[in-house]
């Protein structure tokens, strides 16, 4: 059993703890003006980032949601649109802003069981040179997305169809790090044939805020400009910056130990009935509850402080303060509700 000060959170990876050698870390940080590129462990970050992933320059933001969309302005103009899957974040979970602040029309497409998009279907999309069409100039698609890692062989189709037909591509590679690790690749092949990049270190990686754009350096002074335009213009960030680098030193190859927790988990409660279950690829599964069972069994989780956004559709996450002990606790929650209930 967890508790209230200690509770066993699947709700999401962005809720993680710094560690105590990542609070050392941002205590001990050199920090200047960062609007004014003064902040020596931003500038060290954005470098060490990427250097990682294989791009000439990186921007330190406060979020995913704005490095997506920073990169979105800067490769779309007013009345360009983006091809995107209709799952995705950048479509679906981002108030629109691509929309809204940029101008820029979202073409959604239904994304494939596998979470890609089909290359055919990006080919039926992509808008003739006519001046009714809005024009399209960008390919955004997600890994991992919703949990699933792209195939790479599928990913170096995509990317290199959207050059050959004139696209840009972007990459919310959010979880990036995660399909890296579960294929057994390097961050730089996870990323390869993607102009630009976003990666989330408030995830799986546990730093407490930030994300970094990756791409040319001609790209990324664009980005500045429009980082300090959408409010991200951020001053001594050192403090935050280097609580997500030591994420990335420190934390990437660990993620292994979250995507066997989400399979442990996975196959515990799939042995319960009536639940339905799905086997997880990385860190992220959904469980089917019946609708009855949801109120009293979110009671009773909160009750053993278990945190979970319990709903017909679930979505469950391990991350790193989700340990293996933990599991098997859920697991026997789970057990103990549906042993007592009746529908």
């Amino acid at each position: 059993m967890s508790d209230n000060q200690h509770p066993i959170d699947l709700r999401s990876d962005t809720v993680t703890q710094p560690s105590a050698a990542m609070r050392a870390a941002m205590a001990a940080a050199p920090v200047g003006d960062d609007v004014y590129a003064d902040d020596p462990t931003v500038n060290r970050l954005q470098d060490y980032a990427a250097e990682l992933f294989g791009y000439e320059a990186g921007l330190f933001a406060p979020s995913g949601t704005q490095t997506n969309l920073i990169a979105l302005m800067a490769h779309c103009a007013r009345g360009d649109e983006y091809l995107v899957g209709q799952e995705a974040h950048t479509y679906k979970y981002e108030g629109g802003g691509a929309a809204v602040l940029g101008s820029i029309q979202p073409q959604p497409i239904a994304n494939q069981p596998d979470g890609s998009i089909a290359v055919a279907d990006i080919a039926a999309y992509i808008k003739p040179d006519d001046m009714h069409f809005a024009r399209s100039r960008l390919l955004a698609l997600e890994n991992t997305i919703g949990g699933r890692v792209l195939p790479q062989d599928y990913v170096k189709a995509a990317t290199d169809f959207a050059h050959a037909k004139g696209l840009a591509t972007h990459l919310d590679g959010a979880r990036i790090c995660n399909a890296a690790v579960k294929n057994g690749i390097s961050l730089r092949e996870a990323v390869a044939g993607f102009d630009t990049v976003s990666v989330c270190l408030s995830k799986g990686l546990g730093a407490p805020v930030g994300s970094v754009l990756l791409g040319p350096k001609s790209f990324i002074e664009q980005g500045k400009r429009l980082r300090k335009m959408l409010g991200g213009g951020m001053r001594q960030a050192g403090v935050i910056a280097a609580a997500a680098h030591y994420a990335l030193e420190h934390n990437v190859e660990r993620l292994a130990d979250d995507h066997r927790n989400a399979a442990d988990l996975s196959a515990g409660l799939g042995a319960i009935a009536p639940l339905k279950v799905t086997t997880p690829q990385t860190n992220i599964f959904y469980v089917e509850i019946p609708e009855a069972a949801c109120e009293p069994l979110r009671e009773a989780l909160a009750k053993q402080g278990i945190r979970a956004s319990i709903g017909p559709h679930t979505r469950l996450v391990t991350h790193l303060d989700v340990s293996s002990a933990d599991v098997r606790t859920v697991i026997a929650a789970f057990q103990a509700f549906f042993k007592d209930w009746r529908n």
